[in-house]
């Protein structure tokens, strides 16, 4: 057994300290990203003490931005994505241009030349997408009009990322830089750089085109039959190697190939699985590796800051942190109300945007290689970097604050997203009402029905077939259209916020039910039901043992294991010693129902 193991070392370092830190953020009520964040400066070569290998960090965090984004994928459509293209192109054109130019004004202040500038300020005008899915996921708004036209947006900025890549080394000699890496370029950027200007933007543009084309023909077939094929063999196991080979082998193919970036590469394989039925357990099997490696990302971001920059630097530094947390903020503000969103819509699109990552660190690099961009140029765009990451969760809570001050500057009422283009109806107080959240139901002696997926529609059928009042929170904008086309009352929203299950009524409520699969949230939920009411009637869902002892434990009157109640059904039909005729309204099995659909859950 070798004594030195550096990977070991840095995953168990990494992962360890931002388990720790993690959990003194949360305990301060601080997003635990800082704390991440924060490990990862106490690992890196700026700090004294342990040191981890920070070429295996960036590699395992690159595994992270890969599973993240493949799961925002399998939650897209291409359908999704041409649906917001007029805003997410001319946004993320415009507001790039205008951030370059602030870069380029902070940059000849400082006395450097224009080529910097132009690196400079490219570096400052992409959000990182990583920042941003974590973002859109803690808010719930992945699936929402709003989500779509975040994502849409970065993905925009991410294509014009890898175009300004190929074209830097073509532009270098131009704009004052060498024009060849320091590397001596045995890369894509290196291979392009012979061809001039016009050369390279025809050879990416062709790349990127042949990927989509071959993603849309090729793979619409080849992906979903992959993943049938590894669920009929009846393995779990070989169900989730499935998944993963697509989607680390579809990223990798793709920066390979085709020179488009693996972020990309992974989101269009998850967005050309999502049209398979068996999309969501894919997500559900990708989720643990997802989050563990995510956190790799942020760990990976602190190591590369030096605190000392921010003695040395300061007024750069705080001009710099100005620039992507306000001017690019203000820019995306005026560009979303320009395609007549309503206020709420702008400030959390500009909000989600208001930070920078890992695309600015490649080209702060490339910059550096170059001669085009000063050493002191790519330390600004990290401390930039690092500082606006850990500033987004308080823009975001900044941007809450800011939308009734500036809703009552319009002379408007708060517009809910059922009125943005795309959006449906939800409940949203007027100028008067309470601004913390929806106005609350007129419902009383009802039932809360919180999440309505595969378990959430069925109860929402038999209550409405029982004639029973009930209303439904859900967060999905397409599953809410559906409840209002039915003629179901809804409440648009995460219930887990104290704002949202406010709306529902619950001191007026008969009884809660949590049908959503998250013991955590749950648990929230629960907490704040028996504040509200404590003769509620409660009934949630788990999926082990634990689970139901901690639901159980804060307040759930009865928890229901799927797992226990399919024993119970098979050992019923057993004691019986014959199979029952199926119940009214059972559809007979066919011989193609016995082949499985999905992978068998687990024991």
């Amino acid at each position: 057994m070798p004594h030195e193991t550096p990977l070991i070392a840095t995953i168990v370092a990494g992962l360890g300290l931002a388990f720790i830190f993690g959990a003194l953020a949360s305990r301060f009520r601080v997003p635990p990203l800082v704390g991440y964040l924060i490990a990862g400066v106490l690992v890196g070569p700026n700090t004294p003490g342990f040191v981890a290998d920070q070429s295996l960090v960036q590699e395992l965090a690159e595994i992270g931005v890969i599973l993240l984004m493949f799961g925002v994928g399998l939650h897209f459509s291409l359908k999704d994505l041409l649906s917001v293209r007029a805003i997410a192109v001319t946004g993320a054109v415009v507001r790039m241009g205008f951030a370059t130019a602030l870069g380029v004004a902070l940059a000849w202040m400082l006395g450097w030349s224009v080529g910097a500038g132009i690196v400079f300020g490219l570096a400052l005008s992409v959000a990182s997408t990583v920042v941003l899915l974590r973002a859109l996921q803690e808010q719930r708004m992945i699936e929402t009009e709003r989500g779509r036209i975040a994502v849409g947006w970065v993905i925009v900025e991410d294509l014009a990322m890898v175009l300004a890549l190929v074209l830097l080394p073509a532009l270098a000699g131009i704009l004052g830089g060498t024009g060849q890496a320091a590397d001596g370029g045995g890369s894509l950027l290196s291979l392009q750089f012979d061809l001039g200007l016009w050369g390279a933007v025809g050879v990416t543009l062709a790349k990127v085109a042949a990927f989509i084309i071959l993603m849309i023909v090729v793979g619409r077939r080849v992906i979903p039959w992959i993943l049938h094929y590894a669920a009929h063999t009846g393995s779990r196991e070989l169900f989730r190697l499935a998944v993963l080979a697509i989607a680390l082998g579809v990223a990798f193919g793709a920066a390979k190939l085709f020179g488009v970036s693996l972020a990309l590469g992974a989101f269009f394989a998850g967005m050309i699985m999502s049209e398979s039925e068996l999309s969501h357990q894919a997500a559900e099997e990708s989720l643990p590796l997802r989050d563990a490696f995510s956190v790799l990302f942020f760990v990976s971001v602190g190591m590369l800051f030096d605190p000392g920059s921010l003695i040395d630097n300061t007024w750069p530094v705080l001009a710099t942190l100005f620039i992507i947390v306000i001017g690019k903020s203000v820019a995306a503000f005026l560009i979303v109300l320009a395609f007549g969103y309503p206020i709420a819509t702008a400030l959390i699109i500009s909000a989600s945007l208001a930070q920078i990552g890992e695309f600015s660190f490649i080209l702060a690099e490339l910059g550096v290689g170059l001669n085009l961009l000063p050493e002191q140029g790519r330390d600004l765009i990290l401390a930039g970097a690092i500082l606006s990451i850990m500033l987004n969760p308080l823009v975001f809570a900044g941007a809450e604050r800011l939308k009734p001050w500036l809703e009552k500057r319009a002379g408007k009422t708060a517009v809910a997203p059922a009125t943005e283009p795309g959006e449906v109806a939800t409940l949203a107080p007027a100028v008067g009402e309470a601004e913390d959240g929806p106005p609350p139901t007129k419902l009383t002696g009802h039932t809360i029905l919180v999440g309505y997926g595969r378990v959430g529609s069925l109860v929402g059928q038999s209550l409405k077939q029982a004639g029973l009042p009930f209303l439904v929170i859900e967060d999905a904008d397409k599953t809410l259209a559906r409840l209002q086309a039915d003629g179901i009352e809804t409440v648009a929203g995460n219930a887990a916020k104290g704002e949202v299950f406010a709306s529902a009524n619950a001191a007026g409520a008969k009884r809660l039910i949590l049908a959503i699969p998250n013991a955590f949230e749950a648990g929230q939920i629960i907490l704040r039901a028996r504040a509200a009411n404590p003769a509620i009637a409660i009934i949630a869902r788990a999926h082990s043992d634990a689970e139901v002892e901690h639901l159980t434990g804060l307040g759930a009157d009865t928890v229901i294991m799927g797992e226990r109640e399919i024993a119970r059904g098979i050992v019923e039909q057993v004691l019986q010693g014959d199979v029952e005729p199926p119940l009214a309204g059972d559809e007979p099995a066919t011989p193609d129902d016995t082949k499985p659909t999905e992978p068998p859950a687990a024991a």
